[in-house]
């Protein structure tokens, strides 16, 4: 009995990258959806959902913001971003509208997929283990078999990659994770870039829970060494 095969889309308004990332992923055993603007990506989504979308920031019409906004209202797929540029800031806008890896380019397609398999190869401790747990820190309140997340009586809206790094953090209170140490766990030991990433997605967390990094409730950064879950 073979395995449904993984559905990738790919948009970008740049052929040649397109049919080279395409070719890539289905030589990978993808199948591959394409889309040249923001309007065609969201149709795409919609009439195919895609497990992985690799989705160019600038793009004509609706840019790779608003898809990805516009995406994560029905669709939990990872999301990686391309950029054209570098700045930090377009880094921090795509990941804070639910993006949850990026790349700059040039890059090479080889690594492009080597990042989605990492993202699609994710451990989960707590779901793989058969675990039927709700962890409780103060009002914050984590139940890893539904992955809901509340705030007394509020759900918290999380993308997978929050939760997942939410959950990593909960696994263990008052343990220090480095940011290597949570790269592994949430993003996969193969998985390579900054790791910078992790203060990104955390910022956004303590966002979501309304956890000022100054006078933490719930994650405290620890200079030097990463992150840990409890008070201080």
């Amino acid at each position: 009995m073979t395995s449904t095969p993984l559905r990738a889309l790919v948009v970008d308004d740049e052929p040649s990258l397109v049919r080279a990332v395409a070719g890539y992923l289905e030589h990978d055993g993808f199948v591959v959806t394409t889309a040249a603007d923001g309007e065609q990506a969201l149709a795409a989504a919609r009439r195919d959902p895609p497990d992985i979308v690799v989705l160019d920031l600038m793009l004509p019409g609706i840019d790779g913001i608003e898809v990805c906004r516009q995406l994560r209202t029905f669709s939990d797929a990872y999301v990686i971003m391309l950029t054209a540029r570098s700045e930090e800031l377009d880094t921090l806008i795509g990941l804070s509208v639910g993006a949850d890896d990026y790349m700059t380019k040039p890059f090479s397609p080889r690594e492009l997929t080597a990042r989605i398999r990492s993202l699609l190869r994710r451990p989960r401790s707590a779901q793989e283990a058969g675990e039927q747990q709700v962890r409780n820190i103060g009002d914050l309140s984590l139940d890893t078999q539904s992955r809901q997340v509340h705030m007394g009586q509020r759900q918290v809206e999380l993308t997978r990659t929050e939760f997942d790094l939410l959950e990593t953090l909960t696994e263990r209170p008052k343990v220090a994770f480095t940011r290597r140490q949570l790269i592994e766990r949430v993003w996969g030991p193969e998985w390579f870039g900054d790791e910078h990433l992790v203060d990104i997605h955390i910022a956004h967390i303590r966002a979501k829970l309304g956890d000022d990094a100054a006078t933490p409730r719930f994650i405290l950064t620890l200079r030097g060494v990463g992150y840990r879950m409890g008070p201080g």
